[in-house]
């Protein structure tokens, strides 16, 4: 894939790639370091790509260290300048904080989600900003914030078509329609049945269509994939799975049938750095995590290819051990959770400018690799939510 928009950075433009990054003068063939704790050297191309695009991870915690979270919710001045650092670092403009909720309270649970992330931004609005609207999906970059989209890996919580208007008042702009287990919408994908979307399902996604939230099926079991690309009428998005062509039987990867649906309906879909989902066996690199979005892109077309890493900045593997122990036990032994969950080179805050390097290697131009960065999920979100 050609490259039609390289041009020569200069040097003042690499250390000024953004007040959040910290400039060292270690230049090398025109590889820079660019924190002050890290050796690591980027090119200028990756740096400039990086400060070009709206970055989005549509699946992205701010941590999975559920207990600090608590901390930050229950007392936001918790949570200070030191820790906003990482974030900024990233080179991530908007993250996707979505997590799976249910059960016999899915309601109350969701609930208390969305308010607590809601009071936390509202504390911490010099920080972080709400990414609602396709405005803001506009000014997210410009704003120097951290932007948040708020989503829940369920719909469980969805009682009657008027509670997707309720959440969506709320801020909720994205409801995953299962997470792997059966609901009244539809089938999971590590459900003993692959059952489609019920008639109550039908009626939540023509909710959420009419609404402006975007429908995303990562988590659905197969047919229930096939059935939300057949019923929404705006783009259904697949945020955050990879390509099971390349990971044979894993119930977590799409099927390329799927992510032709996918395609034709305009929707994207954000490739995984978990390990399992990447590959049935060892080793298992940053190279063969490019394999998915290179699967997709000679698929469907590069346009429908994005990220929604499934971890926080730090990966699994950095998990307090009790709550690593914990999340692995809530699986289902389909998972095929290994030794390690993260793949080096993505499994740290700066990953995204790994990424970038790696679709540099593989030679994508300077275009596709903005859209894969953030800008082909820019494009769905704003059709999504214009109602």
């Amino acid at each position: 894939m050609s490259d039609t928009r390289k041009r020569k950075v200069t040097r003042r433009e690499v250390l000024q790639a953004g007040a959040a990054l910290v400039a060292a003068p270690m230049i090398n063939r025109g590889r820079f370091r660019l924190f002050a704790n890290s050796t690591t050297e980027y090119s200028a191309r990756a740096i400039e790509l990086m400060k070009r695009a709206t970055v989005i991870d549509m699946l992205s915690l701010l941590t999975l260290n559920f207990s600090k979270q608590d901390r930050w919710f229950t007392n936001p001045d918790t949570f200070a300048a030191a820790d906003l650092e990482p974030f900024k670092q990233s080179g991530i403009n908007i993250f996707h904080i979505a997590v799976g909720l249910g059960g016999a309270d899915a309601f109350m649970s969701a609930l208390r989600f969305i308010s607590s992330w809601n009071s936390f931004l509202a504390n911490h609005d010099r920080y972080f900003m709400r990414v609602d609207s396709a405005d803001d999906l506009e000014r997210v970059k410009a704003s120097g914030k951290v932007g948040v989209l708020l989503g829940i890996q369920n719909s469980e919580h969805f009682r009657t078509p008027q509670d997707v208007n309720f959440f969506h008042s709320l801020g909720q702009r994205v409801s995953q329609l299962t997470y792997n287990s059966r609901n009244m919408i539809g089938n999971g994908s590590t459900e003993r049945r692959d059952d489609g979307i019920s008639d109550f399902g039908v009626a939540m996604i023509e909710r959420m269509n009419r609404v402006g939230m975007a429908v995303d099926v990562s988590h659905c079991g197969d047919r229930t994939t096939m059935d939300a690309f057949e019923i929404s009428k705006k783009s259904a998005l697949i945020t955050h799975s990879n390509c099971r062509a390349l990971a044979p039987g894993h119930p977590r990867c799409k099927t390329d049938e799927a992510i032709k649906k996918m395609a034709a309906q305009g929707g994207v879909m954000g490739i995984t750095g978990v390990r399992m989902f990447v590959k049935n066996d060892e080793p298992t690199t940053i190279e063969d995590a490019l394999n998915h979005f290179e699967h997709v892109a000679k698929l469907v077309g590069v346009e429908h290819v994005g990220v929604g890493s499934d971890i926080d900045l730090d990966g699994y593997d950095d998990m307090p051990p009790e709550l690593n122990r914990q999340l692995r036990a809530g699986y289902k032994g389909s998972y095929g959770f290994r030794e390690k969950i993260d793949i080096e080179g993505l499994d740290h805050p700066r990953r995204m400018f790994d990424l970038t390097e790696g679709l540099i290697r593989r030679r994508y131009s300077d275009r596709d690799i903005e859209g894969i960065l953030g800008g082909n999920f820019k494009r769905a979100l704003a059709g999504i939510w214009t109602v």
